[in-house]
Parts: C-alpha cells; sequence; structure tokens
C-alpha cells in the first residue's frame, strides 16, 4: 500500500512540476492567435511551429510591431510585400492599413514563406530571404563562396541575418515542445 502511495505521490509532484515549467515558459513563449496560425500554416503546408517561430522572432507576439524599415504587425511585412501577397491572393476588401490584424497579417506572413520555400526549395534559404530579401539571397546563392550548389546557403554573409535563420529555428523547435505540450495536455482535459 505505501508502495502505491508513493508512486502516485510521485506522479502527482512530477505533473505538478511539469505543469509549473510549461506554465514559466508559455510566459516567455506565448501561444496565440492559436486558430489563425493553425488555419494559415495548414492553408499554406507550413509546419505550425515555423509560423510560431518567425512571429516569436519578427515581433514577440506584438501586433502593432513596426520596424525601422516599416515592416508591420506579427510577421513584420513590407507594403510591398503585402500589396504583392494581396495581388496574388485578391482578398476581399484588402487595405494595407489593416496589416495590424493578426488574420490578415498571419495570411499574408504564411503565403510569403511559402512561396520562399517554393522558391528555394529549402526552408533555412526561405528564412534567410524574409529577412535579408531574395534579390540578397539569389546574388549569394550565384557566389561559390557561399553556395557550392546554388541552392543551399553554406554561408550566410549578414550576420543579422545568420543569427536570425538560427533564432527562428531555435524558437521553432521550442513551440514544436510547447505546442506538443498543449495538445496532449488538452487530451487529457478532455478525456
Amino acid at each position: 500500500m505505501r508502495r502505491i502511495f508513493n508512486l502516485i505521490k510521485s506522479l502527482l509532484i512530477g505533473g505538478l512540476v511539469v505543469f509549473a515549467i510549461s506554465c514559466a515558459v508559455s510566459r516567455v513563449y506565448p501561444i496565440e492567435h492559436q486558430s489563425v496560425i493553425s488555419r494559415y500554416a495548414d492553408e499554406y503546408g507550413l509546419y505550425e511551429e515555423l509560423v510560431y517561430g518567425v512571429i516569436y522572432t519578427e515581433s514577440r507576439f506584438a501586433s502593432g510591431a513596426v520596424s525601422s524599415k516599416g515592416a508591420s504587425g506579427l510577421m513584420q511585412l513590407t507594403k510591398m510585400t503585402a500589396d504583392w501577397g494581396n495581388q496574388e491572393l485578391e482578398i476581399d476588401g484588402y487595405d494595407y492599413s489593416g496589416i495590424f490584424e493578426p488574420d490578415l497579417n498571419v495570411r499574408l506572413g504564411c503565403w510569403y514563406l511559402r512561396k520562399l520555400i517554393n522558391q528555394y526549395g529549402n526552408t533555412d534559404t526561405a528564412l534567410a530571404a524574409y529577412n535579408a530579401g531574395s534579390g540578397n539571397v539569389s546574388k549569394w546563392l550565384g557566389e561559390s563562396e557561399y553556395s557550392k550548389d546554388g541552392k543551399t546557403l553554406e554561408k550566410i554573409p549578414f550576420k543579422e541575418t545568420e543569427q536570425y535563420v538560427q533564432r527562428v529555428k531555435n524558437n521553432a523547435r521550442i513551440y514544436r515542445v510547447l505546442l506538443k505540450v498543449r495538445r496532449v495536455g488538452s487530451g487529457f482535459l478532455l478525456h
């Protein structure tokens, strides 16, 4: 009997520790706008955690964020990129002033990220283009110093972009775990 009691006690304490750690991490890495992110990640064939990683890296979930270069919203889109996305997607009632709305911003951001992944054939190169621009990345791919095969970047000459790609990937890994824990936790709550 004592053995069963100790086992139950250990499981409860372990569960509380996991819950406390999850709550603490969730304060640093929020899971916001989940239905919007999930919908557009699915629509554009992206991993949810990648979209979370981009948003966290770009704006830390501040939907009103504006960069020094004029990129705006959760996924930090410029007017030029957003307008281009609208031309391709023909969004009803589109107006760039709505870029701070999570639905529009995430939709256009996911569209753009998918376009870059399709263009370059891999996520790392697409992330470099998301940060430094397609023109820079295409130029780097043409230089043997940065790419041996013209398709994959071996080296990124902009330190900021190199760090950006690594931060997005690290944040995506964290979100992969957080989203998995959230799904498992909600599964326990539902059953």
